[in-house]
């Protein structure tokens, strides 16, 4: 048994795994799969430090394998390219093997996307080999691995990835065939418009075809004949016994949870807003949601009460389902308490909330102190075990509405993403299959939050399609001690802790890691021999759009590689001109793909400007991105006033609004910053009401007040005191200037002549460090 680890480490995230006690003979000798994901836990750093490998090919003994490959590439023959590069050089008949694989990368790379060609400048290191050392190292996953992965070489990849572009209506209606559908789509497979210019934006897949998630992910698994294999495993807070659900158990809890939410009047298309911590009742009610056809909302359980409250008013559920509290590490969290004010709140608003399911954690805290609403609450406990373990299914089109997810936007106002069944289904399963070279083996760990994209595609719906085993973890990565997610990933194993010898893929979601982070993963955690899937995608993309196929060819650290199948990456310049060869520009997506989000609830409108008129024709991601001469695609940050902290998307609009509520703030203006541990930081300028002097006291009252009104993850790491902010003369505020003052990039301020009173920047700087 293999094991597959899923790591948070582009923002200091980690995801991991663990193998079942049966089976931990098998698992300590087989390899196993360890990747990266956003919107986790902070990485622990009790790890050992790498040793040195002698087998490391350096810039000094290797001076020329950079130049050899530039000195005979192009050449029609792969094999003699790198057989020159052997013998010239006197590698180990090891490294003759292993780099010489069965479907050597090198040469045929010129045929992936983007133009990869000639691999100039790049040292060569193997998987299990060397330590991955310097900036341009070029890392080959092992001969062994290859021959085992999904996809082994880049050839198979480019035979996959062209037909998929040149014929997306049959390669997407093949891997949609592999699910079971009622009734099958009609034709046109897909139909889309991504061009404002020729009207509405629209996209649909597999329009008319009837299917089920829920049925796909439990029912479909049940028949197979993986009725008694463990679904999920749940690891509690507090270090000691797990509980798990196997994939019939899971369908039974399932059902009864349905069933109550019929029972109270849920039907098809109503809202459901789910506010839970990591408990198996997350993905449980997800399910049910989806068994149902209702439209399940999770908001992250680190959300403040006003927070919710908006997302309440915006989406009307007709149920909240939460749990009285929770514990993150030693600190009880009384989530009824949030939930108890954002109804409140939202009734103020017209917005009334008839049910809440509430389910008793009892390890945090007991019902008899848990605040109650007579009428209103229901113990979760006390009505849904007593429903029948199965449901009807209903049966739903492919483009009915699946979920809601809000992320953060750059008005204030959180977007409601929707993504709609039958495109996402085919989507999230595949990308998990394949970026994850997924075998039935693996147990699978992703310790991101169902509250965020990475856990509805790679916690719940990615997994269970794919008849996985998840593990669900409810703690903090560093209680009782920094080494617990060491010991969750060794639980149950022979081996000495924190050995992490059941790792064999790493991987990131998100952004990709910064190349000396991706050292650190690939050297210390995967022991310099598990490749690193670092993956870049969005709440809207549903999947992974740009990542490495572990297997398939040479990476570059921090580099998130080559598009995954179906998605055309373009890059193009302020006038949304497409740039060939190695450029920077405007990461745009040309064409649609399945799980595409469909539209922001309630606002097409915003849609619609928000994603495609930057640039018609296109989806516009929002980021700015690198492609290096061999093609490979480096992901520079956002472009817009949305601030990444550790793969939580926050509007800078929504941070200032919550300064400014501050009774001694008179105006605040927010910039993110390069955050060593974060990814971003939040960086915020304010402006105090007159008469107000600066004080420490205040700051912290000011970091109290977003903590309050939006959670801990959006508090400022900087308060920066600004007598004035930098403005045109029209009112608006220049924020490359604050962002060049919050980075001490004081030499590239550029033009400040325009500016209404261009004394403020001197001000500013003289401010900094106050």
């Amino acid at each position: 048994m293999s094991l597959l680890n899923l790591w948070a480490a582009s923002h200091g995230y980690l995801h991991g795994s663990r193998v079942h006690e049966e089976a931990a003979a098998a698992a300590a000798t087989t390899p196993t799969v360890v990747a990266l994901g956003g919107g986790g836990v902070p990485l622990p750093n009790r790890t050992p430090n790498p040793k040195p490998n002698p087998n490391l090919i350096t810039n000094g003994n290797k001076s020329s394998f950079s130049s050899v490959l530039h000195a005979l590439s192009p050449t029609p023959k792969p094999n003699l390219l790198l057989s020159a590069a052997v013998r010239r050089f006197g590698f180990s008949p090891t490294h003759r093997q292993e780099i010489g694989m069965a479907n050597p990368p090198v040469e045929s790379m010129k045929e992936l996307p983007s133009g990869a060609g000639k691999i100039p400048h790049i040292n060569a290191v193997i998987l299990g080999d060397s330590l991955a050392s310097e900036e341009h190292d070029l890392v080959f996953p092992s001969a062994d691995f290859s021959r085992e992965a999904l996809v082994s070489s880049p050839e198979q990849y480019l035979q996959m990835y062209r037909r998929s572009i040149e014929d997306p209506a049959g390669f997407w209606s093949e891997i949609a065939s592999q699910f079971y559908w009622k009734q099958k789509w009609g034709q046109p497979v897909f139909s889309q418009n991504l061009d404002v210019r020729k009207g509405p934006i629209h996209i649909e897949w597999f329009k008319g075809g009837v299917t089920n998630i829920c049925y796909n992910c439990l029912d479909r698994n049940v028949e197979s004949g993986n009725a008694d294999k463990v679904a999920i495993y749940w690891e509690p807070n507090e270090p000691g016994p797990h509980d798990s659900l196997t994939y019939a158990q899971l369908l039974h809890r399932v059902c009864q949870l349905a069933n109550y939410l019929k029972d109270i009047g849920v039907k098809k298309g109503d809202a459901v807003v789910i506010y839970l911590p990591m408990l198996m009742e997350l993905p449980i009610a997800m399910l049910a949601c989806a068994r149902i056809g209702a439209v399940h909302s999770v908001v992250f359980a680190g959300f403040s009460a006003e927070s919710l409250a908006q997302r309440i008013v915006d989406c009307k559920p007709k149920v909240v389902i939460t749990c009285n509290a929770v514990k993150r590490g030693p600190k009880p969290i009384h989530l009824k308490d949030i939930v108890d004010t954002a109804i409140d709140e939202s009734a103020k608003s017209g917005v009334s909330v008839d049910v809440c399911l509430t389910y008793e954690n009892q390890s945090a805290l007991k019902r008899e102190s848990t605040k109650w609403r007579e009428g209103r609450d229901v113990w979760w406990q006390d009505v849904v075990p007593n429903y029948p373990t199965t449901c009807e299914v209903e049966w739903v089109d492919a483009e009915d509405p699946l979920f809601l997810l809000y992320t953060s936007g750059s008005t204030g106002k959180p977007k409601g993403v929707l993504h709609t069944v039958g495109g996402y289904m085919v989507y999230t399963a595949i990308t998990f299959k394949y970026a994850f070279d997924y075998k039935p083996s693996d147990i699978y760990w992703c310790t991101a939050d169902c509250g965020w994209i990475t856990g509805h595609s790679y916690v719940t719906y990615g997994p269970l399609l794919n008849g996985a085993t998840v593990v669900v973890y409810e703690g903090a990565p560093n209680y009782p001690d920094s080494g617990r997610c060491w010991d969750i990933v060794d639980k149950f194993k022979y081996v000495t802790r924190y050995s992490r010898k059941s790792l064999r893929v790493l991987g990131s979601v998100g952004e990709p890691i910064n190349p000396t982070a991706w050292r650190w993963f690939f050297n210390v955690v995967g022991d310099s021999r598990c490749p690193i899937s670092d993956t870049w995608w969005q709440t809207e993309t549903g999947g992974f759009m740009i990542t490495p196929l572990p297997g398939a060819w040479p990476q570059k650290p921090g580099s998130a590689t080559f598009p995954f199948f179906g998605v055309q990456p373009v890059i193009v310049d302020e006038k949304g001109v497409e740039i060939e060869g190695e450029c920077s520009g405007y990461l745009c997506v040309k064409d649609s793909w399945p799980g595409a989000f469909r539209t922001l609830y309630g606002d097409h409108e915003r849609y619609e400007t928000t994603y495609f008129k930057p640039f018609p024709g296109y989806y516009f991601s929002g980021d700015g991105c690198s492609r290096d001469k061999d093609g490979y695609h480096w992901l520079t940050g956002r472009v817009d006033d949305v601030i990444n902290v550790s793969g939580h998307r926050i509007g800078t609009a929504e941070v200032e609004s919550a300064l400014v509520s501050h009774p001694n703030c008179a105006e605040a203006a927010v910039v993110g910053v390069e955050h060593e541990v974060k990814g971003q930081g939040i960086y915020a300028f304010v402006t105090l009401v007159e008469g107000v002097p600066y004080s420490e006291e205040l700051r912290k009252s000011l970091i109290v007040t977003v903590r309050q009104q939006i959670g801990a993850f959006a508090a400022p790491d900087k308060i920066h005191w600004a007598p004035g902010l930098p403005k045109t003369r029209s009112g608006k505020i220049m924020r490359r200037i604050l962002r060049k003052i919050a980075s001490k990039q004081l030499d590239e301020l550029g033009d400040t002549s325009t500016l209404a009173d261009p004394g403020v920047v001197k001000q500013l700087i003289e401010l900094a460090d106050r």
